[in-house]
């Protein structure tokens, strides 16, 4: 029988950083409608580099899902977050607007689709009166489900809406790379912790398919640009950097996954079960992750945890 084939893991961490975020559950009347309402909702929300927020599906729930989470309505069901970095002056007022868009502009239209808040915070966006206003002054009050809830007429029906939804502390930035010796490999094995961070409740993965074939750095030879291609580990200008290039040899592709979450528990444990899921990968030469020394954040997510106990 062949041996296992086992990638290195290197002894480094993950530099996350704290968010704001908001925890919205969709639901509609089956998986069709439900899947439109959420990628619609969560599209052009892979880094608030340039998207006005981070993005994505946490867990489906419900009928068709995790059946443990019973949705107000009973119908299949959709956990979804947003993010933003909490360094930004304008965090809450940013967080704010960018649910009342997607809200607004991408699930109230979505046929059969509704929108509950999963957060119960104070201080909270009355972001239901914003959105009812669509209703044109024909929109009312009413307690549905058991919620507080503004109903707006349209022309599909009725759209369903709680008054308030709440916003908390998260965590953003948690990263892996996975160093493969070719894009194959390193597709594979990013894939498999996909999977993997998939069930793990309370995360989220923004970029297309869970995976970032772009990693950055911060900052870059242009003023106009917070963050650039990281050159040092680009295969194709391994020659051309020389010395200064920082790819283990054997190393032609990386791919990456970014993960935000309630909590930096949460995400140790998908960065871990990621790992475990990927590791035994053939091809896959190395797991590592992306860090700036502490200068970008204060939340390590150490790759080997045993070696690093928490400081008390």
């Amino acid at each position: 029988m062949a041996a296992q084939y086992q990638a290195d893991v290197e002894d480094t961490y993950a530099e996350a950083f704290r968010s704001i975020y908001a925890e919205v559950l969709i639901t509609a009347r089956d998986r069709k409608w439900l899947d439109h309402a959420v990628r619609e909702a969560t599209g052009n929300a892979t880094s608030t580099i340039l998207c006005d927020c981070e993005a994505g599906l946490d867990r489906y729930v419900g009928p068709g899902g995790d059946e443990s989470f019973a949705t107000p309505d009973g119908r299949p069901g959709a956990i979804v977050q947003f993010h933003l970095p909490r360094f930004r002056k304008d965090r809450v007022e940013a967080l704010e607007r960018s649910l009342l868009v997607r809200l607004s502009q991408n699930v109230l239209t979505c046929p059969t689709a509704r929108c509950f808040n999963l957060l119960d915070t104070d201080p909270y966006f009355k972001l239901g009166r914003k959105i009812a206003f669509f209703g044109d002054g024909h929109q009312t009050r009413e307690t549905r489900f058991g919620r507080k809830v503004w109903v707006v007429p349209i022309m599909g029906g009725e759209f369903v809406v709680d008054r308030r939804f709440g916003f908390t502390d998260g965590i953003m930035g948690g990263n892996l790379w996975f160093m493969g010796a070719t894009e194959d490999a390193a597709i594979e094995a990013t894939e498999r912790g996909v999977e993997a961070i998939n069930k793990v409740p309370g995360t989220i993965m923004a970029f297309p398919g869970g995976i970032a074939s772009s990693a950055s750095k911060a900052g870059s030879k242009y003023k106009f640009l917070i963050a650039s291609t990281y050159a040092e580990y680009c295969p194709t200008l391994r020659e051309k950097l020389g010395g200064a290039s920082k790819l283990p040899p054997g190393v032609n592709s990386i791919m990456e996954i970014v993960i935000n979450g309630r909590n930096l528990d949460v995400i140790s444990q998908a960065t871990q079960a990621a790992i475990a899921a990927s590791v035994s990968t053939p091809g896959l030469i190395r797991i590592t992750a992306g860090n700036y020394g502490g200068r970008l954040g204060k939340s390590f997510i150490w790759l080997k945890p045993e070696l690093h106990p928490a400081v008390p």
